[in-house]
């Protein structure tokens, strides 16, 4: 009969995120009464999680990257972002957020991490992809807005999860080697990698496809907006 018990972490976490807890506590909790009901004595549980946190203490630098990017901010990084995007003739939604896509692809590639929600999207990605919209429809509406910047976030997810494989050493190709491995499966670290190419590829494609459409229809006029022009084109020729 299967032992369902050491699942029990999942359930832990799953019912602390729905209650919105403290994440870190959550997760905690979770790998402590995990280790317990798999009968690992408390000392072996907690000395797991402190060599978890030492090989992964670089997450930290997360922190420091939130205040550096309110600094930025404060001193006028996005109006700087959104004056640079005004000032190019021929800058898109589109063009902006695939040129970040490919950007993002490219370092990954290498092992280079440029990019990030807080770091890339929010303070410069972002608002230089609605600036650019603003050229072409000067009156953007907040619901275009809000589509914008989602968009600008999907253009991180598109980067950053198709393409995290492309490095041989990061911790997601890593783990699937040793996984593999683990189950007699020998497959080397470059063939997986050359095997992740072709998702990159697809969703670079993809997300240029619908940034496209997205952006026609966002910058599309709207029909208020058409009866509106037209009812002051005709108040101009009745005032000639």
């Amino acid at each position: 009969m299967i032992d369902f018990w050491p699942l029990i972490g999942i359930v832990v976490i799953t019912a602390g995120l729905a209650l919105k807890l403290n994440t870190l506590l959550v997760i905690l909790v979770a790998g402590v009464a995990t280790g317990l009901v798999a009968d690992i004595a408390v000392m072996e549980i907690l000395s797991i999680l402190g060599q978890s946190f030492t090989q992964n203490r670089y997450m930290s630098l997360f922190i420091l990257i939130l205040p550096m990017i309110g600094i930025l901010e404060r001193f006028g990084l996005r109006q700087r972002a959104e004056a640079l995007i005004g000032s190019m003739k021929k800058a898109s939604v589109s063009k902006i957020l695939m040129t970040y896509l490919l950007l993002r692809k490219a370092t990954n590639g290498m092992g280079l991490s440029i990019g990030g929600h807080p770091s890339m999207i929010r303070p410069l990605i972002a608002p230089m992809a609605e600036a650019a919209a603003e050229k072409d429809c000067p009156n953007l509406s907040d619901e275009k807005r809000q589509s914008i910047r989602a968009l600008s976030a999907a253009s991180e997810n598109f980067g950053n999860f198709f393409s995290q494989l492309l490095f041989i050493g990061t911790g997601g190709i890593l783990l699937i080697k040793g996984v593999m491995t683990d189950n007699q499966l020998d497959v080397k670290l470059e063939t997986m990698a050359l095997w992740a190419l072709p998702t990159a590829v697809a969703s670079f494609v993809l997300f240029v496809v619908f940034s496209k459409i997205v952006e026609v229809r966002l910058l599309k006029p709207s029909t208020n907006q058409s009866a509106s022009a037209t009812a002051n084109a005709d108040a101009q020729k009745e005032g000639q």
